[in-house]
């Protein structure tokens, strides 16, 4: 018989507690959260704006020099509908995610996939390392141990050179980072925010103490020419790759190797994510900048069109939620969604399993052990609805997920910080970069699949035979899935 997650964290696992704000952590915070607030958000209702938004608009297409003419604009246009398929669907799922995020398609850039802590973390250093001008970091989570104390030394190291270190960190995120770790990178002559204090006694704050909103975005921006995002924090649980050890392993060993996505990305999109980190510092009234060239001239490096998407609770858009529907209603052929903490609403359920009744391969990638049971749970109580509809379910083994991606006809593909759940679509502020284009979608595509070798498929006629118990969590999960 069927077990599901036979993996849950134990309670006084530190560091999965605050990744995704643990659940016991959580579900004290957002209790508290709900009684200083008078009502609660909602996503907005999607239908009507993927009904009726008009397929024969143009999206706005930039390169280096700025936006292209319309006769450029549709030599690109055509290209990806070689790629696609259909041109009126290419064209309206297009006008709809400009319409969403505001942002343009940007033309002209590479960009290299990590699928794990060791990888990303050695492109990252790398990068700053050979930082002459400026180095601006955007993290949910700065642990003070072997990694984040190397990584802080490194930042001290060229500040002392004179190139500009600006730092932005979570303040719940990094709830058990001490103090003293951060006033020592002050002490160094970085400058460093922490986003929305969460202590409530301290009466120098001069904004309104949230618990609940929170900057899970992970965003490095070095001398305004390389930019990283994705999953991937600044922790230790990132110390061993899942790609280097055999599978299956016990629950426990599971819990201690990470699985994450991580992008570096090369050209013109870089200043798109230099503008979503200062924006955050200005409205956290971060300390004035000194002056640096943070937006140089940026040539083309490749080939590949990014849109960088940034989605906030101050916007009230839900941008990526709106982006990620989109997306998901305009499938002709594949759905391939991995994601390490899935609570969708019932908007997203019905396009995934509409999406399923009209022939669409509809995958999704989820977690067997994890760091935040309830939320999980809260994921397992759409299983059956979504198995019966025809939807396929594989859940990772030998491995913690913690990936937030997406590949869909093979030439959509998201990396980024925001999971499917409500709380990455109402309450975080969250960043992710869309790729359009075949190649890219190859590499996404090898991953998720090789992804799917190392995991279990979950059948209807197993899920059905789960325990009760399981069956009561569920539906606790369920009821508390709006705060998780």
């Amino acid at each position: 018989m069927y077990t599901p997650l036979d993996g849950v964290r134990n309670g006084n696992d530190r560091e999965h507690m605050r990744e995704h704000m643990g659940s016991e952590y959580r579900l004290i915070a957002s209790f508290v959260s709900l009684m200083m607030t008078a009502g609660c958000e909602s996503i907005p209702n999607v239908e009507d704006m993927l009904n009726n938004t008009a397929p024969s608009r143009r999206p706005t297409v930039v390169d280096a020099e700025g936006q292209l003419s319309p006769g450029a604009t549709k030599k690109v246009l055509a290209g990806l509908e070689r790629e696609v398929g259909p041109a009126d669907i290419l064209r309206k799922h297009l006008a709809e995610s400009e319409a969403i995020t505001g942002s343009p398609l940007v033309v002209g850039n590479t960009v290299r996939l990590f699928s794990d802590g060791p990888s990303t973390y050695s492109a990252m250093f790398q990068a700053i390392e050979r930082a002459k001008n400026h180095i601006n970091l955007e993290t949910y989570i700065f642990e003070d141990d072997t990694l984040g104390r190397r990584l802080a030394e490194l930042l001290i190291k060229k500040e002392k050179e004179g190139v500009q270190v600006n730092i932005i960190y979570d303040s719940f995120g990094s709830l058990e980072t001490s103090d003293a770790f951060f006033e020592r990178l002050r002490d160094g002559g970085l400058k460093v925010v922490e986003f929305n204090p969460v202590n409530p006694l301290d009466v120098k704050l001069k904004r309104r103490w949230m618990v609940n909103q929170r900057d899970h975005r992970k965003i490095l921006v070095v001398d305004g020419t390389i930019a990283f995002t994705g999953g991937v924090n600044i922790s230790r649980v990132y110390s061993r790759s899942p790609f280097r050890s055999s599978r299956p392993k016990s629950p426990e060993v599971s819990k201690q190797v990470w699985r994450d996505t991580h992008v570096q990305i090369e050209g013109p999109v870089v200043a798109e994510f230099q503008r979503i980190f200062l924006k955050t510092w200005a409205q956290q009234k971060g300390p004035p900048l000194p002056e640096q060239e943070y937006f140089p001239a940026l040539k083309a490096t490749g080939k590949l069109i990014v849109r960088a998407i940034n989605s906030s609770p101050a916007d009230d858009m839900a941008t990526i939620y709106k982006v990620f529907m989109s997306a998901i209603s305009n499938a002709e052929q594949s759905i391939h969604l991995t994601v390490a903490y899935f609570a969708p609403d019932g908007q997203m359920l019905k396009a995934l399993t509409d999406a399923a009744a009209r022939g669409v391969d509809v995958t999704l990638l989820l977690p067997s052990v994890t760091d935040s049971g309830l939320v999980v749970r809260a994921g397992h109580s759409h299983y059956e609805k979504l198995l019966q509809a025809g939807v396929k379910i594989y859940e990772l083994q030998g491995a913690l997920l913690h990936s937030k991606t997406a590949v869909i006809d093979g030439v959509w593909s998201t990396v980024g910080s925001a999971n499917l759940d409500w709380r990455s679509f109402l309450h975080n502020e969250e960043v992710n970069a869309v790729i359009l284009g075949d190649e890219f979608g190859e590499k996404m595509e090898a991953l998720f699949q090789k992804d799917v070798a190392a995991s279990r498929r979950i059948t209807l006629e197993e899920w059905e035979t789960r325990p009760f118990i399981h069956r009561v969590k569920e539906t606790m999960g369920r009821i508390m899935e709006y705060w998780l």
